[in-house]
């Protein structure tokens, strides 16, 4: 993810509102004890995704991919009184450390984790969302987007992450990895389907955010 100038991505943190405590800590702590913490949304992207959900004050949120739990309360701080984050992850290994920090940040009302298969899992959350977060396994974009299509409220918000995918969708298609050829198959899609508007913001790994019609 490194594709950006760091000199830029640095003055866009230093103008970008800080992320409170609980977060903070939150990333200190992925970065410092789980796994490829590059997967962490972060500072900047973090407050792009608590910026969108303030402007469109979803009643319904579904995540897909919680890992540490970061994005989702970013995503918990725009919604509308009332409002629901349900968000999906495959790896029940974190779910202690997520529970830890969303109680932290004082949304364990508004969040529920959902632990397991996303495939298995969407279709059995009856709900109609107003905004949906795509940030999984690439190679499934395409079955995610199917069950969630759905579920989207007419006018509601379909955010992609990593849609640049450090920049590997530049490339020919010969010799790329399976997941490049998903995300460059996905974007085409999703370019094409005419019941959506949608707009590619560069920032860190590239955020797709698509508007259901």
């Amino acid at each position: 993810m490194d594709f950006i100038d760091h000199d830029l991505r640095d003055y866009s943190e230093k103008y970008t509102s800080p992320e409170n405590e609980v977060l903070a800590d939150l990333n200190r702590n992925t970065n410092a004890k789980v796994l490829y913490p590059q997967m962490l949304a972060g500072h900047l992207q973090g407050r792009v995704l608590s910026m969108l959900s303030h402007m469109i004050k979803p009643k319904q949120i579904l995540e897909i991919g919680t890992f540490t739990g970061y994005s989702a309360i970013c995503l918990a701080e725009g919604l509308a009184e009332g409002g629901m984050v349900h968000t999906v992850d495959i790896n029940e290994e974190l779910e202690p450390m997520v529970a830890d920090y969303i109680k932290r940040s004082n949304f364990q009302d508004r969040i529920t984790q959902h632990i397991g298969n996303a495939l298995d899992i969407i279709p059995t959350i009856d709900e109609t969302f107003d905004m949906a977060y795509l940030d999984a396994d690439k190679i499934n974009y395409d079955k995610y987007f199917d069950l969630v299509f759905p579920k989207m409220r007419k006018g509601g918000w379909i955010i992609t992450d990593n849609i640049l995918w450090s920049g590997k969708v530049l490339r020919d298609r010969e010799g790329l990895d399976k997941d490049t050829v998903a995300i460059k198959d996905f974007t085409e899609r999703l370019h094409n389907d005419d019941r959506l508007e949608n707009v590619i913001l560069p920032i860190r790994d590239g955020i797709y955010v698509a508007r259901v019609k």
